[in-house]
């Protein structure tokens, strides 16, 4: 019987949730990964803005390895000191709050909801509309899928949960047009991230914040992709100087193990227990780890060299023939004006270069931040001849 490639026994074993691409790797190193042939490849996705220190980072091999010989796992029964450091770091570095662990994006944006709803129940005589914008992406759960608004991912699991409207990014005025007394929050993704990076405009921020002050609403800020020192701040929402009422995280709080948070100040902090909970969220293992990239990122001044290197990655995407390039630090697209962008990044693939095709038109770079000036150019050099 003839052997199975590894693309062959994912056909047969794994369930068809989406496209991969003809590559399987097997180790990484840094910005670099390796496949099963020993090729390499400068990786300029980092597992979806993910290895936010690039793959097998010293440090996080390190705090892997001494927390699971000593504490793996014992539920949220008990405290836990990894847990406890790790909250306290997260609150010191972003707003006077109190932290909700779990294991993803999407189960922080859950909390979030919730948290938004018992808030309104008590706050806004049982509000519980949430305004989200068109084309946002908040996760896959049935909740968060409905929140994002993008109907390619929502409408095949119809009916869906009701308390979300849809309105444009970067429209304030929307979203006070669509605020009623069912209103509980408004939740924006600071820079829209699955559908292309698309940053807030200047203004727009601190208009919805405005406006939630105003009205007596929530604001929840969903900084899972960009948090973290991806745009060249601790938080992207600093940018414009504004401060959330909950913000979400994952991603790259883990440096690759997966973890999400979800962090609430004191007025919109209304859990009591019973009210949410997770069986893994905040393990010993991931909290630890997590506290470890959190100070290698400070230790290393990866937030300033984010923003240093996300200017010469905006630089090297201007010569590709795009007629679009757009994004803040570390988190960068271009867009072309014909439908190129998957065969864009087939070509880079082959040529040894990781880049994501978001869709048909547009190319997402969300690479480690550990990047340096030498890999943009070698990086810069393979999209300049793939481009033509």
């Amino acid at each position: 019987m003839p052997v199975m490639s590894t693309p062959e026994l994912a056909e047969r074993y794994l369930m068809q949730t989406g496209r991969r691409l003809p590559v399987t790797f097997v180790r990484g190193r840094g910005t670099v990964l390796f496949d099963e042939s020993g090729r390499e490849y400068l990786d300029l996705v980092a597992g979806i803005a993910v290895n936010l220190l690039g793959h097998a980072h010293p440090d996080v091999v390190a705090a892997l390895t001494m927390q699971s010989q000593q504490l793996i796992h014992t539920s949220n029964l008990y405290f836990t000191q990894p847990q406890v450091e790790l909250a306290r770091r997260l609150v010191e570095l972003s707003f006077p709050s109190r932290v909700f662990f779990c294991n993803s994006g999407a189960e922080a944006n859950e909390a979030a909801i919730k948290l938004a709803r018992k808030w309104g129940a008590r706050n806004r005589a049982n509000a519980f509309e949430i305004i989200t914008t068109a084309g946002s992406f908040h996760g896959r759960t049935l909740a968060t899928v409905t929140a994002g608004g993008q109907d390619k991912y929502s409408d095949p699991f119809k009916p869906l949960p009701d308390g979300f409207v849809h309105v444009p990014f970067n429209d304030a005025r929307a979203v006070e047009e669509a605020t009623t007394d069912s209103t509980v929050a408004v939740m924006l993704e600071p820079v829209m991230g699955e559908i292309g990076v698309i940053p807030a405009a200047p203004g727009y921020l601190e208009s919805v914040r405005s406006w939630c002050d105003r009205k007596n609403l929530l604001l929840i800020l969903d900084e899972v992709q960009t948090g973290l020192g991806r745009t060249g701040r601790w938080f992207a929402h600093q940018h414009a100087g504004i401060t959330p009422d909950v913000m979400t995280l994952a991603k790259g709080l883990g440096g690759g193990v997966p973890i999400g948070a979800c962090l609430a100040n004191k007025r919109a902090d209304v859990f009591e227990p019973g009210d949410h909970g997770s069986t893994f969220g905040g393990s010993p293992l991931a909290c630890a780890v997590a506290a470890t990239v959190l100070g290698v990122i400070e230790r290393d001044g990866l937030v300033g060299h984010a923003a240093e290197m996300g200017e010469l990655l905006a630089t090297a995407t201007l010569d590709l023939g795009a007629q679009d390039t757009r994004g803040a630090g570390l988190m960068r697209a271009f867009q072309f004006e014909e439908p190129k962008a998957k065969a864009f990044q087939q070509s880079c693939l082959e040529a040894g270069l990781i880049v994501n095709a978001v869709d048909d038109h547009s190319i997402r770079l969300v690479p480690p931040l550990i990047l340096t000036a030498t890999e943009i150019d070698r990086a810069h050099a393979i999209m300049k001849k793939v481009a033509g």
